[in-house]
């Protein structure tokens, strides 16, 4: 890409942002349509799981389109965009991490050494606030139009892969996809002041 069309493809982005910022929701549209695919490889070359991917890049466009008040014109929308979708998916990583080697073999030179295991336990304070947390995000859940609803319940509940969705409700995979995406577009408004809930969702 030339200098001159980098130049126009920013013009385009900034133009869509500004309509964006104004109210006119729609434009954002043509930002997802423009970077879905490039956001869906990116994700893909840090997790293998289709549906994971799917889920990530819908999160990394809800996140753009409610941090884009804060957006700094200095930057190109794709570099900032870029950055939601590795944190976001960073962030999937370290949750979905866990150990793979036995507590019970030694490891060492000597054979000697073994791994030491600290208490994971929960104190009752944290599990009270785990509980409301999770009360919270079940009646924000329970909100939602049954359609979504149940869909969600599905996939973060149960959670079955999208092709199992989609035969378990008899509706088209699109239709699960666009469901879920809605739903979670609801829950992030529902809960934006509950940043820890929130994280619940990714």
């Amino acid at each position: 890409m030339t200098p001159e069309e980098r130049k126009i493809q920013n013009e385009q982005d900034f133009s869509a942002i500004r309509k964006t910022l104004a109210g006119e929701v729609d434009a954002f549209a043509f930002l997802q349509n423009k970077y879905k695919v490039r956001i869906s490889a990116l994700i893909r070359r840090m997790i293998n799981n289709p549906d994971d991917v799917e889920d990530l890049a819908q999160e990394t466009f809800i996140k753009a389109f409610k941090a884009l008040p804060r957006f700094q014109f200095s930057y190109t929308f794709s570099a900032w965009i870029y950055r939601i979708a590795s944190n976001n998916t960073i962030d999937f990583l370290r949750k979905k991490r866990f150990q793979m080697v036995s507590i019970d073999q030694p490891f060492g030179e000597d054979d000697s050494q073994y791994i030491d295991i600290k208490d994971e336990a929960l104190t009752p304070e944290i599990e009270l606030i785990s509980s409301e947390r999770k009360q919270i995000l079940e009646k924000a859940i329970s909100n939602l139009p049954e359609n979504y609803r149940k869909i969600v319940q599905l996939r973060h509940q149960e959670e079955l892969e999208y092709s199992e969705i989609s035969a378990r409700l008899d509706i088209p995979l699109g239709t699960v996809k666009a469901h879920l995406f809605r739903a979670r577009k609801l829950l992030y408004e529902a809960l934006k002041d509950q940043k820890e809930i929130i994280r619940q969702l990714g």
